[in-house]
């Protein structure tokens, strides 16, 4: 975080840059965050940060268009220092430092091969405010069989059962990112975790068949899964949470209410 922190603060140091030769250009989808578009793109999640002013703790916004600096390499050759090769390449080293993790003492390996950032100045522009909560909508239509409770000691129900039908899909409940499609032998069976960025997640669990994978980008209302009543359930039924920062929100609270 550090590491980061310097960067932005020396980004404005730098050159501009914001041609087709030194950065492309990359729109944020649905599902997308900072870490996830550095994976594909191959660029460093603080480089892409700094191109674009974008503070920690480092939210992108959908439909947002980010300036994705290109990057070269170097293979350290004997004799060469990290100093050394920000000099060759008129980058600070500091950059390249935060660009491929490497000590600040300069320190390098014959073979490495270290990514070189192109020098960039940073966008000024007006980034719209994200909301602290996403919208959320009812995974299933059925009626809650149990809701949410806390008791003082920690412990409780954390999130409701919903009716449902074996059989029936199993919705996503907000947009957002599959963290985890599979066998959870505890007490849900089948279960699907989907993070909506901000520290907000949702779980789905009892399910018959999941029909989605890790790593898969989903739409609200998009299927996720056929209810069933795996795991510990004692019928069909969807156990249905809502997290933030990994703690329990109840679910009553963020769903829009049904109508009587």
């Amino acid at each position: 975080m550090r590491r980061a922190a310097l960067l932005l603060l020396a980004a404005p140091l730098l050159l501009a840059a914001n041609n087709p030769r030194t950065a492309t250009e990359y729109e944020v989808q649905t599902g997308d965050t900072l870490g996830g578009i550095a994976n594909k793109t191959g660029v460093p999640a603080p480089v892409i940060a700094a191109a674009n002013g974008i503070p920690p703790p480092y939210n992108v916004l959908v439909g947002e268009k980010l300036v994705v600096p290109r990057q070269r390499k170097h293979t350290v050759k004997a004799g060469e220092t990290g100093f050394a090769i920000a000099l060759q390449y008129g980058v600070p080293f500091e950059n390249i430092a935060i660009a491929n993790g490497l000590d600040e003492d300069g320190t390098v390996k014959v073979g490495q091969e270290l990514i070189i950032p192109a020098v960039f100045q940073p966008r000024r522009v007006a980034r719209r405010s994200i909301p602290n909560s996403p919208y959320f909508r009812w995974p299933h239509d059925g009626r809650v069989l149990y809701g949410f409770s806390r008791r003082e000691d920690g412990s409780g129900h954390d999130g409701i059962d919903i009716d449902v039908e074996v059989g029936d899909m199993v919705r996503a409940s907000s947009s957002g990112t599959v963290v985890f499609a599979d066998e959870e032998k505890t007490r849900f069976g089948r279960q699907v975790l989907i993070d909506h960025g901000n520290g907000w997640q949702t779980s789905y669990g009892h399910l018959a068949r999941i029909t989605v994978q890790k790593g898969d980008v989903v739409k609200a209302g998009e299927r996720i899964g056929i209810a069933g009543d795996a795991g510990k359930a004692t019928r069909p039924e969807l156990h249905f949470e809502i997290r933030r920062d990994g703690k329990d929100v109840d679910p009553a609270s963020k769903l829009p209410q049904r109508r009587k």
